[in-house]
């Protein structure tokens, strides 16, 4: 492309201005560049006024501000329609180029295809939030994989860190230098919201820290990383979701220790997999991977999908789990996998209202991996788990939380049980409970379901669904009883 007076760098989920694949770009093809952020209400106006989501991208560009600033710029932030205001700000700015990171999803690609429309060839995208794009990784026969394994190893083979994974730094002497005073003010109570806790630290600062302080334990991480009680995780899943650091510096790091490094790696190319499906396979947005158990009815009562969003299966691992995001918006892997298992398999309730609301509560939600996740603990999904294989919650919780410490900490109620009954509440006797000020039924619940009852309901259920062509029945289901 040829050298143009001034560009506009239009920011999304890349809220940073290190190793940044559009401020790069736009500095290297243009006399001078403004960037921008658009709150978009397309997607703000669904959420809740105390979203943490919100409260994590303002306070994100807060920093990214505090950088341009340093330059005599500053971040131009807008709210509304951005298929609306991005070509106003192009007229306002008298911009030549308008430079942003491809962005996957469906609301985002039809965003896109709206300001390219309107744009025409001043609209330009750059490939930032992944190493290999959707579509890029294929099998020798040329089609799309649906299987994790192959998929990561063609990944591997496909991918040298220097090409795919390069430190690219803006030219920020490149910013447009701005009158403070011409700037306009995008407070948090002008959008509408209020700000929210964090559990982490926000913006560029924030990622590198943890990631800085992560490095050290990636070695232990496919051991540690199970154990919810512990700090065996990133935690980085929040900053690669909003960008407040590159994917390419993650891959970096996992490349730097080597051999060791390769079940963290496993974890982002798992992030890939998914947005690679999502991309091949739009109708899992709305449907089911595998399209002979779309027709399954889960016959799961409403009372019961009321008790898990709120902690009250007296299920404690499960309860801990549910509670701590809805504290918190954060869960642990494992523990997401358990919550699904048992929202699936034990209470029989449909995978899509566990998705739809993990998206409203997760900090770190994006539609192919929480889709993709909730497929795969349903079974529905591409390289999913078995139907036949369930998650026994009090198994998982002696193994994993042996001691209780992540449930003690987010049920005090059970704080003086002993280790031994703190899995299964249920399984101690009237006089340990007592002891340890637990009354079932009131101040905590009784199980709402029998596992060993539910995971053989599950198992015909999904078995039925399994069996039957993909233009079988329209209704598979069971009795709730």
């Amino acid at each position: 492309m040829s050298r143009v007076k001034r560009a506009l760098c239009w920011i999304r989920r890349d809220l940073r201005t290190s190793d940044h694949a559009a401020l790069h770009y736009a500095c290297e093809h243009a006399e001078e560049v403004q960037v921008v952020f658009i709150f978009d209400s397309n997607i703000l106006a669904s959420l809740p006024r105390d979203d943490r989501r919100v409260t994590f991208i303002h306070k994100s560009l807060q920093q990214v501000d505090e950088v341009l600033r340093e330059h005599d710029a500053a971040l131009w932030v807008r709210h509304g329609d951005p298929m609306v205001l991005i070509p106003e700000l192009v007229e306002e700015f008298a911009a030549d180029l308008v430079v942003t990171a491809r962005d996957y999803e469906p609301y985002a690609r039809s965003r896109d295809v709206a300001v390219k429309k309107a744009l025409g060839d001043r609209f330009h995208t750059v490939q930032d939030t992944v190493i290999h794009e959707p579509g890029v990784v294929l099998s020798q026969s040329g089609t799309p994989f649906r299987v994790f394994t192959p998929f990561s190893r063609a990944w591997k083979k496909l991918t040298d860190v220097r090409r795919e994974a390069p430190m690219l730094t803006p030219d920020l002497s490149k910013l447009l230098k701005l009158d403070p005073r011409r700037v306009p003010t995008w407070s948090l109570t002008n959008l509408g919201f209020s700000e929210t806790e964090l559990w982490l630290e926000p913006g560029q600062s924030g990622a590198l820290s943890r990631l800085n302080e992560f490095q050290p334990k990636i070695r232990e991480y496919e051991e540690a990383r199970n154990f919810p009680s512990k700090p065996g995780t990133s935690g980085m899943s929040v900053h690669l979701r909003f960008g407040t650091v590159s994917v390419r510096e993650m891959v970096r790091r996992a490349y730097e220790v080597g051999d060791e490094g390769e079940k963290w790696l496993n974890e982002l190319i798992w992030r890939e997999f998914y947005q690679d499906l999502l991309w091949n396979n739009p109708h899992v947005v709305k449907g089911t991977f595998q399209p002979q158990f779309d027709g399954l009815v889960w016959p799961g009562k409403p009372e019961h999908f009321e008790a898990w969003c709120q902690g009250q299966t007296g299920y404690p691992i499960v309860d801990a789990a549910m509670r701590c995001l809805n504290a918190t918006g954060w869960m642990h892997n494992r523990l997401r996998m358990i919550v699904a298992s048992f929202l699936t398999k034990d209470l029989l309730i449909d995978w899509k209202l566990g998705e739809s609301y993990f998206a409203l509560k997760l900090l770190d939600f994006e539609l192919a991996s929480n889709n993709g996740g909730w497929q795969w603990a349903a079974s529905t999904g591409a390289d999913a788990q078995p139907y036949f294989r369930i998650f026994n919650p009090a198994l998982q919780s002696e193994r994993f939380d042996g001691d209780g410490a992540f449930i003690r900490e987010w049920i005090p109620e059970l704080k003086d049980l002993p280790a031994k009954y703190i899995h299964a509440p249920a399984t101690a006797s009237s006089f340990d409970l007592s002891a340890a000020g637990v009354s079932l039924g009131e101040n905590y619940p009784r199980p709402i379901v029998d596992h060993a009852t539910q995971k053989e309901k599950a198992i015909a259920l999904l078995a039925s669904a399994a069996k039957r062509p993909a233009n079988g029945p329209d209704k598979i289901t069971n009795s709730p009883d």
